[in-house]
């Protein structure tokens, strides 16, 4: 039923780029802290950079227990579901880090996601994920689903902001300096944009 893969490439690869949606799993170190699963879409913010490394864009919420979670320990889970054609459940386990805008890594990055404006969405950072492990299972208990196109409300809210406006929509929310268990979320004041 389920296989292991030493790399993301071939028919993995193309399983995975093919699909609009996907979700991160995350945890801190605190047994007694909050799990985050999230869902992630809009086609274009998500690239594999190499067999073993995939990075997603991160954008404007209501808060950041992804990114804090990643800042304290770094484990991070993803995972793809096919929702129509032959069942199938892809998970990447791996580390990630949330990379952000005044890294100097962070427009090298940027370049490869050439298929979606960012400007639109109020791009905080790009996590990168460097796989330990890649599994597939059977998925046959996924029910069939048909995608219809991205959501335009994500784009319509955030492209009316500026690093400016943004970084102060960030500084009201209680859960995007700091987790919900407390752990520093996403750096504030919001670095300038350098694209």
């Amino acid at each position: 039923m389920g296989k292991t893969y030493e790399r993301i490439d071939g028919r993995l690869r193309s399983f995975i780029e093919a699909h609009p949606l996907f979700f991160t799993a995350t945890a801190p170190l605190s047994g007694d802290g909050t799990v985050n699963l999230s869902p992630k879409g809009l086609r274009g913010s998500f690239a594999i950079l190499d067999e073993l490394t995939v990075a997603y864009l991160d954008f404007a919420g209501s808060n950041a227990e992804t990114v804090a979670h990643l800042r304290e320990n770094g484990r991070i889970t993803l995972m793809w579901c096919a929702f129509q054609g032959p069942p199938n459940i892809v998970r990447v386990h791996g580390r990630g880090e949330p990379v952000f805008r005044d890294d100097p890594r962070f427009k090298e990055l940027l370049s490869r996601f050439p298929d979606i404006d960012p400007t639109a969405h109020g791009l905080r950072a790009i996590v990168v994920v460097t796989a330990e492990q890649v599994r597939d299972s059977c998925g046959y208990a996924v029910p069939y689903m048909a995608y219809e196109g991205d959501r335009e409300l994500h784009g319509k809210r955030f492209a009316r902001e500026d690093d400016a406006s943004l970084s102060e929509y960030f500084t009201k929310k209680d859960h995007i300096a700091t987790s919900l268990d407390g752990l520093p979320g996403l750096p504030l004041p919001l670095p300038p944009s350098t694209i």
